[in-house]
């Protein structure tokens, strides 16, 4: 293989105009500020060039000890075939050190992820349109800052990591609605801005009708606007989103390294995630 002169470096705010360029280049909808939010959630990796433009990135968001997701892996379109990836990616898994890891798959980068131990946990399927009109549930509720523990338990007995430092970023830069029962919040969704409109996720329920009224909420008032979910295709909530508008436009392979065997009938369910890159 032919080897380059590339500079595997830290990633910082520097990089941020060249992160941006290489995703708009790969067809992603992520703006400044959806990278920004990815950088206070993460630590990761470019490459530059001898020119000092960045022809690669690569994130690492922790989740505590309990586990790392490896996302916004782009290489620059002219640059594939140097090995580049692969680079990219031992980087990133010295990083993370030993926590387990999971990662979203595009089609290009399933051989590479396979050769480094990763393996298939599920697809994702990404849904996105005009949202319709719908009604409003009204068994959801607005988020108030005297929910945040017990939405961060609730995220983390679903996902299986603490991740308080996502839901409070969530809270700050979007919206979070709730279902409560007996006085307790049972259920919970987010929405914020991302790429060319709003992203709904992560979604936690304990089964799919509350899914379905929370994602609802979110829909019933943002009627003609642009909405992207992105779920796991055994939870069954992709046939009624494609059913209120939002259709199947893509996806990719969940992977995890090692493989993990998920709980037989888990007391709440991650029905979608915050996005691909961050679960």
């Amino acid at each position: 293989m032919q080897t380059i002169d590339i500079a595997i470096l830290r990633i910082g705010p520097d990089h941020l105009e060249g992160a941006v360029r290489l995703s708009r280049q790969a067809g992603w909808p992520h703006r400044p500020e959806d990278w920004q939010l990815a950088l206070v959630l993460s630590e990761g990796f470019v490459a530059v060039n001898g020119s000092g433009d960045v022809v690669g990135t690569i994130l690492v968001t922790p989740y505590g000890q309990e586990c790392a997701t490896i996302n916004m892996v782009i290489v620059d379109e002219d640059m594939r075939g140097y090995g580049l990836g692969r680079r990219l990616m031992e980087a990133a898994m010295a990083l993370a050190g030993d926590r387990p890891l999971r990662l979203v798959a595009t089609a290009e980068g399933l051989p590479l992820y396979e050769k480094l131990g990763f393996r298939g946990t599920g697809t994702i399927v990404q849904h996105q349109g005009i949202a319709g009109s719908i009604q409003a549930p009204d068994n959801v509720q607005t988020a108030v800052s005297a929910d945040l523990p017990a939405i961060v338990a609730l995220d983390r007995q679903a996902y299986g990591a603490d991740r308080t430092d996502l839901i409070r970023r969530l809270a700050d830069v979007g919206e979070l609605a709730v279902i409560r029962r007996n006085g307790r919040v049972s259920a919970f969704a987010a929405l914020r801005a991302f790429g060319g409109g709003q992203v709904i996720g992560p979604v936690v329920a304990p089964h799919l009708d509350d899914a379905k009224a929370l994602v609802s909420y979110f829909i019933s008032g943002r009627q003609g606007a642009f909405l992207r979910v992105d779920t796991g295709a055994e939870t069954g909530l992709a046939p009624w989103l494609a059913d209120q508008g939002l259709a199947h436009v893509g996806g990719g392979i969940a992977m995890a390294r090692p493989a993990t065997i998920p709980p037989a009938a888990p007391a709440v369910t991650t029905f979608a995630l915050a996005n691909q890159a961050l679960g």
